[in-house]
């Protein structure tokens, strides 16, 4: 909408109708500038020269007259301007060119030199609302508490008056609110401005037709049907904010922009235009990580953005884990189609495959899935997911070799509430999914249960010391141990649970003698990430967890933790970590030495 800035258009030219009564600042001196305002304060001062033409001009040096004149006869209404937003409606303004008033010099009589300017720019005293109102008001309307008879009348109070009216009469159908009528006068004599604002608030209107432009790849009918623009209700903006994110959520536009029609239509509805930039259609990366412990990890994907016309995402996955380690590499491919807009306009379906071969310290494995999943997007913070799956494994360790099969219901739910996903310094997110399955061949029935939570604080300024939290754990439940596979079971140690510990070097020991990995986890992790520049930071951190063997944490336990200091420098694409670490406790050796991408957690 554009209603704002008409309305703050009309307020500004309101307001140059004023008498004006004089301006002026301390000596400031710009090469062949003098800028004085005698009476300002610090921060009225640098505001007024920051946004002087003729200040700017004498710092990038220019000397054609010409330029300079046209620059001084702009900053009469540029630092008027200044007052007024400061309350200032007494100031007095001269700009002399070597004496010379600017504004009585004609444009056809520009001198041929100009040596010295001098701005002058008396503020004046602060001017107070003598009167304040914007009518008419939906009921329950809150304007700001700056806009009220005996506060200073700051020209943004009146704006952010008009905004809040105008918003809400926007919230309860009428979009094409306007501003119909103002008064705004200054009163010399008793240093009060009366601002006195009458609202038009149209028609109340619904939703009409959604007409996209600007596309050539993604079919016209899937622009709508993604957007979900509701046409036939009531007008809200916020509905019409989501349409606009459900659109660049897709990833296939650059940019999107929704824009009203000038007119309502006979029957109050008010049509749409989708405005949309569509990106390029495919894309691929990559990643590594080297840990001296866990030892090179290597991913990459391939993208494309609009698989078959309708914005569906199909992704190719692969990565190569644990080169040049001790255990052997482990390989994974995997393969997923998301289709946006599936079953209502914040369900996206997911159908994804995934093959994998795991040479781990204690087991070796060959698996693959299938399934489908169903992505609820509640709000931009949050996201539900429910699918389907079906595993198969063959898993092989000191107790023989065993085939797996479980067909699972997996259920999650995502808070994504950091400032920064790459480099967070406020906020939590939080992962959490519970997955009971039924088991088949040599498994059992039963369930399991993963949460990954994360928490950030800034402190002092810029944020440059970040206290970072992570609590993380899991349990199965309902199965033996035995009975689910041995990548279900949980481990730690190594980057991703306890830095300084080996790969999995802690887990349990089933009465058999086998070594496993436990029924469950419970691990904290705690940073102190400190900026020392702009591109350089440093870390201090520890870690700790335990692993049991049964389904509740604690219960006949072990544990270990890990600490160290590490570095960060911060990129474009996120901060490159380095870090260093060594056991504290449970045992283990050595130091640790982790690269990669972005913080740790």
């Amino acid at each position: 909408m554009t209603i704002h800035s008409a309305a703050r258009a009309r307020i500004v030219a309101g307001l140059a109708l004023l008498i004006l009564a004089p301006l002026a600042t301390p000596a400031v001196a710009l090469e062949r500038l003098v800028f004085r305002t005698p009476g300002a304060d610090e921060n009225l001062r640098e505001d007024l020269i920051s946004s002087s033409l003729v200040a700017e001009a004498a710092q990038e040096g220019v000397d054609d007259p010409q330029e300079l004149l046209a620059a001084a006869q702009a900053d009469y209404g540029r630092l008027v301007g200044v007052l007024y937003a400061e309350a200032r409606f007494g100031g007095i303004v001269n700009i002399l060119l070597d004496g010379r008033e600017a504004a009585d010099i004609a444009p056809l009589n520009t001198p041929a030199d100009i040596s010295t300017i001098t701005v002058e720019v008396q503020p004046g005293t602060l001017y107070r609302f003598g009167t304040a109102s914007v009518a008419p008001l939906v009921q329950g309307t809150e304007l700001p508490e700056e806009f009220a008879p005996g506060e200073p009348a700051y020209t943004p109070a009146i704006e952010d008056a008009v905004d809040a009216a105008a918003a809400a009469w926007r919230q309860v159908g009428f979009a094409q609110v306007d501003v119909a009528e103002q008064s705004i006068v200054a009163d010399h004599a008793v240093e009060r401005l009366s601002a006195q604002v009458r609202l038009d608030p149209g028609r109340r209107l619904r939703f009409g037709q959604l007409r996209p432009e600007g596309f050539s790849r993604v079919r016209l009918e899937r622009i709508v049907e993604i957007a979900g623009l509701p046409t036939g209700q009531i007008y809200d903006p916020d509905e019409l904010e989501q349409a606009a994110g459900r659109l660049r959520r897709t990833g296939a536009f650059g940019s999107v922009t929704l824009q009203a029609a000038e007119v309502a239509g006979p029957d109050d509805r008010l049509d749409f235009t989708a405005i949309v930039t569509e990106q390029k259609p495919r894309r691929f990366g990559f990643g590594a990580e080297i840990s001296s412990i866990d030892g090179v990890t290597l991913s990459g994907f391939w993208l494309h953005r609009n698989l078959l016309g309708g914005a569906e995402r199909f992704q190719v996955n692969g990565e190569l884990a644990q080169l040049a380690s001790d255990t052997g590499e482990d390989y994974t491919i995997g393969v997923a189609l998301t289709r946006p807009a599936t079953f209502g306009p914040d369900v996206n379906l997911r159908v994804a495959a995934e093959l994998e071969q795991l040479n781990e310290p204690d087991f070796t494995s060959q698996s693959g899935t299938v399934g489908f999943a169903l992505e609820r997007i509640v709000s931009e913070e949050t996201t539900l997911e429910a699918g389907l799956a079906y595993r198969f494994s063959r898993v092989t360790d000191d107790a023989g070799t065993r085939n797996y099969s479980l067909l699972s219901l997996p259920i999650g739910a995502v808070l994504e509430r950091r400032d920064d996903p790459l480099d967070p310094t406020e906020g939590y997110f939080v992962d959490a999914e519970l997955e009971p399955f039924l088991g088949f061949n040599d498994a059992d029935n039963g369930g399991r249960f993963t949460i990954d939570a994360r928490g950030y604080r800034g402190l002092g300024e810029d944020d440059r010391v970040v206290l970072a939290g992570r609590a993380f754990g899991g349990s199965i439940f309902g199965a033996d141990l035995q009975g689910v596979p041995n990548d279900f079971r949980f481990y730690s140690g190594g980057g991703g649970t306890v830095r300084g510990q080996d790969y999995q070097a802690l887990g349990v020991t089933l009465p058999d003698g086998v070594e496993s990995g436990g029924a469950s986890l419970l691990g904290l992790s705690a940073e102190a990430r400190v900026g020392v520049t702009d591109r350089f930071g440093v870390v201090a951190f520890a870690d700790w967890a335990t692993v049991g063997p049964e389904a509740t944490p604690f219960s006949d336990a072990d544990s270990h933790s890990g600490a160290g200091l590490g570095v960060r420098y911060f990129t474009p694409i996120g901060p490159i970590r380095l870090d260093v670490a060594a056991p504290v406790s449970g045992g283990g050796s050595g130091v640790g030495i982790y690269v990669g991408i972005g913080q740790a957690f």
